[in-house]
Protein backbone atom coordinates (compact mmCIF):
# COMPACT_ATOMS: atom_id res chain seq x y z
CA UNK A 1 0.00 0.00 0.00
CA UNK A 2 2.57 2.35 0.99
CA UNK A 3 4.33 1.75 -2.60
CA UNK A 4 1.06 2.49 -4.03
CA UNK A 5 0.97 5.60 -2.74
CA UNK A 6 4.81 6.83 -3.85
CA UNK A 7 4.30 5.54 -7.09
CA UNK A 8 1.06 7.79 -7.76
CA UNK A 9 3.30 10.87 -6.31
CA UNK A 10 5.93 9.68 -8.44
CA UNK A 11 3.37 9.92 -11.45
CA UNK A 12 1.66 12.93 -10.18
CA UNK A 13 4.73 14.71 -10.32
CA UNK A 14 6.00 13.56 -13.89
CA UNK A 15 2.62 14.17 -15.48
CA UNK A 16 2.86 18.11 -13.18
CA UNK A 17 6.39 18.50 -15.12
CA UNK A 18 5.34 17.86 -18.47
CA UNK A 19 2.50 19.78 -18.24
CA UNK A 20 4.90 22.85 -17.13
CA UNK A 21 7.67 22.16 -19.82
CA UNK A 22 4.98 22.16 -22.08
CA UNK A 23 3.50 25.63 -20.94
CA UNK A 24 6.97 26.73 -20.71
CA UNK A 25 8.33 25.89 -24.08
CA UNK A 26 5.12 26.70 -25.92
CA UNK A 27 4.68 30.36 -28.23
CA UNK A 28 4.02 32.98 -26.13
CA UNK A 29 1.95 36.02 -27.19
CA UNK A 30 2.32 39.29 -25.91
CA UNK A 31 -0.50 40.76 -24.05
CA UNK A 32 -2.20 43.42 -25.99
CA UNK A 33 -4.37 45.39 -23.31
CA UNK A 34 -5.89 48.76 -23.49
CA UNK A 35 -7.80 51.00 -21.15
CA UNK A 36 -11.04 52.40 -21.16
CA UNK A 37 -12.70 54.67 -18.56
CA UNK A 38 -15.50 57.27 -18.38
CA UNK A 39 -16.35 60.26 -15.94
CA UNK A 40 -19.46 62.44 -16.17
CA UNK A 41 -19.01 64.22 -19.32
CA UNK A 42 -15.50 62.35 -20.83
CA UNK A 43 -14.56 59.06 -21.77
CA UNK A 44 -10.98 58.42 -21.75
CA UNK A 45 -9.10 55.34 -24.42
CA UNK A 46 -5.45 54.24 -24.53
CA UNK A 47 -4.26 52.15 -27.90
CA UNK A 48 -1.22 51.68 -29.37
CA UNK A 49 0.07 54.34 -32.28
CA UNK A 50 2.99 54.17 -35.27
CA UNK A 51 3.63 57.99 -34.96
CA UNK A 52 7.26 56.98 -36.24
CA UNK A 53 8.47 56.01 -39.70
CA UNK A 54 10.05 52.14 -40.03
CA UNK A 55 13.41 52.34 -39.53
CA UNK A 56 15.59 50.62 -42.55
CA UNK A 57 15.08 46.76 -41.03
CA UNK A 58 10.98 47.48 -40.92
CA UNK A 59 10.88 48.07 -37.40
CA UNK A 60 8.49 50.90 -36.09
CA UNK A 61 8.55 52.27 -32.24
CA UNK A 62 5.18 52.33 -31.87
CA UNK A 63 3.92 54.92 -28.31
CA UNK A 64 0.65 55.24 -26.77
CA UNK A 65 -1.79 56.86 -27.70
CA UNK A 66 -4.58 58.53 -25.64
CA UNK A 67 -8.34 59.29 -26.67
CA UNK A 68 -10.09 61.55 -25.16
CA UNK A 69 -14.30 62.05 -25.90
CA UNK A 70 -15.27 65.70 -24.57
CA UNK A 71 -19.17 65.59 -24.24
CA UNK A 72 -19.03 69.47 -23.09
CA UNK A 73 -17.60 70.36 -26.20
CA UNK A 74 -18.60 67.78 -28.21
CA UNK A 75 -15.37 66.99 -29.50
CA UNK A 76 -12.89 63.63 -29.88
CA UNK A 77 -9.29 64.58 -29.16
CA UNK A 78 -5.84 62.86 -29.31
CA UNK A 79 -2.32 62.61 -28.31
CA UNK A 80 0.39 60.89 -27.97
CA UNK A 81 3.26 60.78 -25.45
CA UNK A 82 7.10 61.57 -26.72
CA UNK A 83 8.81 59.38 -25.05
CA UNK A 84 12.42 60.88 -25.52
CA UNK A 85 10.80 64.13 -23.62
CA UNK A 86 8.38 62.88 -21.70
CA UNK A 87 5.76 64.94 -22.78
CA UNK A 88 2.39 65.09 -24.73
CA UNK A 89 2.73 66.47 -28.25
CA UNK A 90 -0.06 68.46 -28.47
CA UNK A 91 -3.80 67.51 -29.07
CA UNK A 92 -5.37 66.93 -32.53
CA UNK A 93 -9.40 67.07 -32.54
CA UNK A 94 -12.77 66.19 -34.53
CA UNK A 95 -15.88 67.67 -34.26
CA UNK A 96 -18.13 64.96 -33.65
CA UNK A 97 -21.44 67.11 -33.37
CA UNK A 98 -20.94 67.80 -37.61
CA UNK A 99 -19.32 64.17 -38.16
CA UNK A 100 -22.52 62.75 -36.79
CA UNK A 101 -24.86 64.98 -37.42
CA UNK A 102 -25.97 65.75 -33.76
CA UNK A 103 -27.60 69.24 -32.72
CA UNK A 104 -25.76 70.45 -29.37
CA UNK A 105 -28.86 69.68 -27.28
CA UNK A 106 -30.09 65.77 -28.21
CA UNK A 107 -29.65 63.48 -26.12
CA UNK A 108 -26.73 61.66 -27.61
CA UNK A 109 -24.80 58.52 -26.01
CA UNK A 110 -21.27 57.61 -27.24
CA UNK A 111 -19.38 54.60 -26.41
CA UNK A 112 -15.71 53.97 -27.77
CA UNK A 113 -13.28 51.48 -27.16
CA UNK A 114 -9.48 50.77 -29.35
CA UNK A 115 -8.80 47.61 -31.24
CA UNK A 116 -5.70 46.40 -33.08
CA UNK A 117 -5.51 46.52 -36.75
CA UNK A 118 -1.96 45.61 -36.87
CA UNK A 119 1.25 45.40 -34.76
CA UNK A 120 1.49 48.47 -33.30
CA UNK A 121 -1.04 50.38 -34.57
CA UNK A 122 -4.32 50.56 -33.18
CA UNK A 123 -7.89 52.21 -34.16
CA UNK A 124 -10.26 54.04 -32.41
CA UNK A 125 -14.48 52.90 -32.51
CA UNK A 126 -16.89 55.46 -31.53
CA UNK A 127 -20.46 54.36 -31.45
CA UNK A 128 -23.21 57.22 -31.09
CA UNK A 129 -26.44 55.06 -30.21
CA UNK A 130 -29.00 57.68 -30.68
CA UNK A 131 -28.07 58.57 -34.72
CA UNK A 132 -26.81 54.73 -34.90
CA UNK A 133 -23.63 55.71 -36.18
CA UNK A 134 -19.99 54.02 -35.90
CA UNK A 135 -17.16 55.94 -36.70
CA UNK A 136 -13.31 54.38 -37.28
CA UNK A 137 -10.03 56.84 -36.43
CA UNK A 138 -6.90 56.58 -36.11
CA UNK A 139 -4.00 58.72 -35.44
CA UNK A 140 -0.91 59.46 -37.10
CA UNK A 141 2.32 61.41 -37.51
CA UNK A 142 1.57 65.12 -38.77
CA UNK A 143 2.92 65.15 -42.57
CA UNK A 144 3.38 69.23 -42.21
CA UNK A 145 6.52 69.22 -40.21
CA UNK A 146 4.74 71.57 -37.29
CA UNK A 147 5.05 67.91 -35.05
CA UNK A 148 2.21 66.22 -33.21
CA UNK A 149 -0.42 64.12 -34.39
CA UNK A 150 -3.57 64.04 -37.23
CA UNK A 151 -7.02 61.85 -36.25
CA UNK A 152 -8.03 60.59 -39.63
CA UNK A 153 -11.23 58.50 -39.74
CA UNK A 154 -11.34 55.80 -41.74
CA UNK A 155 -15.73 55.12 -42.03
CA UNK A 156 -18.80 56.43 -40.90
CA UNK A 157 -21.49 54.10 -40.82
CA UNK A 158 -24.87 53.11 -39.63
CA UNK A 159 -25.29 50.40 -37.54
CA UNK A 160 -28.80 50.43 -37.17
CA UNK A 161 -31.44 51.42 -39.77
CA UNK A 162 -33.58 54.79 -38.36
CA UNK A 163 -36.95 54.33 -38.49
CA UNK A 164 -39.00 55.95 -41.63
CA UNK A 165 -40.94 59.15 -40.42
CA UNK A 166 -45.02 58.98 -40.18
Amino acid sequence: MHDLKRMGWLVGGILLGIAATVLYLSDSRPALAASNDRYEDFVICTGACATAPRDATGHMDPTEGVWLLDYRTGKLLGTVMDKGRGKIVGWAEVDLVSEYGVRPKDPVHFVMTTGAISTGQSVLYVAETTSGKLGVYSMASRTDGKGGVVIRRHDLVLFRQQPPAN
